[in-house]
């Protein structure tokens, strides 16, 4: 049997994976044509041409681009009418920005448990979290992973709520082969560094809702109103404005997405071929409605009952030495000290007391179980995939015939 690298053997992988952000010349000959001849910020065309397409892409009618997916969250909220004091329903397993977007604008983050299965929020438990405050369910397409967006836009028609998509980690990505995003009033995405489109920073907002994307507008433009004039505001909007370079960036990422979109799919499909052969590591599923996964991070789960109870932590250091960085990714949302609140700071939330809240799933799947791999691992060749396949079969072999290694 190999030495593991975390004991003193050769790793499985010396090299780095595919870089991401990655340059390209057209990148370049886009960022330097805005620079040149275009407007930098309000007005440009560069920025209504991302608008146009990314809407085209994602099979919506209209897109709004902003400065974050933050940000976005934030303005989607407010057009969709959330106000203080109001509720929303979110998923506690997800970034905090799902969450922290709902306090920005004075509502409750009310959590609702997700799915062991697929990470994402439970439809069957989503019911029995709505009250007479409740205005928006925000499901959230965890790593590129489309939520049960039939169960949930039926429950929200039943009750009369609307639903916001964060879709910040899932471009591309189809339920029933229609893009995500504009499946209930609206939904947002994120372009931060990390994401399969990326500017550095940005986001957007697609509908096919024009009352709703009129009030996007508002709320992203400084509260001024499609129409109006320069100097008046009728909404507490910010300027949350995406920049002319950023759009263009972004539009010459469409042209390259569905190239590196099949090369996830690829990668993924290899990934889940393996792991379902090791007892113990398990591919996060799928439903059967979901047409296409955006593959923003690879995510499985880890039963350490089948490695004799070695905790998930010294699995990741064991892939860590081998050259595949593996990690936990999420905690839950509800631990976060955001969420230990001051009711001088938040006195719509002094009756909510979030360091009690224990949700099963997300607690099993944050502390126990995920495994996460970034998206830059899925862009390599077959090689780099069978590194990756091979340093899974090397660690857990090890783990399981010489447990005492680990103690």
């Amino acid at each position: 049997m190999e030495k593991l690298a975390l004991f003193g053997g050769a790793p499985v992988r010396t090299k780095p994976f595919p870089k991401w952000p990655r340059f390209t010349e057209a990148l370049k000959n886009n960022l330097i044509y805005t620079l040149e001849h275009d407007l930098w910020g309000v007005g440009s065309d560069a920025i209504s041409r991302f608008e146009k397409a990314f809407a085209e892409y994602h099979d919506a009618k209209y897109c709004i681009s902003t400065s974050s997916g933050t940000t976005a969250l934030w303005v989607a909220l407010k057009a969709a009418g959330v106000k203080a004091g109001d509720e929303v329903i979110v998923p506690p397993y997800t970034f905090i920005a799902t969450a922290s977007a709902v306090l920005m604008a004075n509502a409750i983050p009310v959590f609702v448990d997700v799915e062991l299965d697929t990470f994402n929020i439970d439809p069957e438990r989503i019911e029995s979290a709505i009250t007479e405050k409740t205005k928006v369910i925000m499901p959230v397409h965890i790593a590129g992973n489309p939520a049960q967006m039939d169960k949930i836009s039926a429950l929200a028609g039943k009750h009369g709520i609307a639903v916001i998509e964060d879709a910040a980690q899932a471009h591309g990505a189809e339920w029933k082969g229609r893009k995500v995003g504009a499946l209930g009033l609206g939904g947002i995405f994120s372009f931060q560094t990390s994401k399969n489109m990326t500017a550095g920073e940005g986001g957007a907002i697609i509908s096919d809702d024009q009352e709703f994307m009129d009030a996007c507008f508002a709320y992203h433009n400084c509260g001024r109103v499609r129409g109006g004039k320069w100097y008046e505001h009728q909404h507490l909007g910010g300027n949350f404005r995406l920049n002319a370079m950023a759009a263009s960036m972004l539009t010459t990422q469409l042209q390259t997405l569905e190239q590196e979109m099949q090369l996830r799919d690829r990668n993924s499909a290899r990934l889940d071929e393996a792991l379902t052969e090791i007892p113990g590591l398990t591919p996060v599923k799928t439903y059967p409605e979901t047409t296409r996964v955006a593959h923003h991070i690879y995510l499985a789960r880890y039963d350490r009952s089948q490695f004799h109870n070695i905790p998930r932590e010294k699995f990741f250091k064991a892939m860590q030495a081998e050259g595949v960085f593996t990690y936990a990714g999420y905690p839950p949302l509800y631990r976060e000290k955001l969420f230990v609140t001051d009711a001088e700071e938040y006195p719509w939330l002094q009756n909510i007391n979030y360091r009690e809240m224990y949700f099963p799933n997300t607690e099993r799947i944050a502390n126990e179980e995920a495994v996460w791999l970034k998206q830059n691992h899925l862009l390599g060749t077959e090689e780099d995939i069978q590194d990756i396949v091979d340093a899974f079969v090397k660690v857990t072999n090890v783990m399981r015939q010489q447990p005492e290694l680990f103690e």
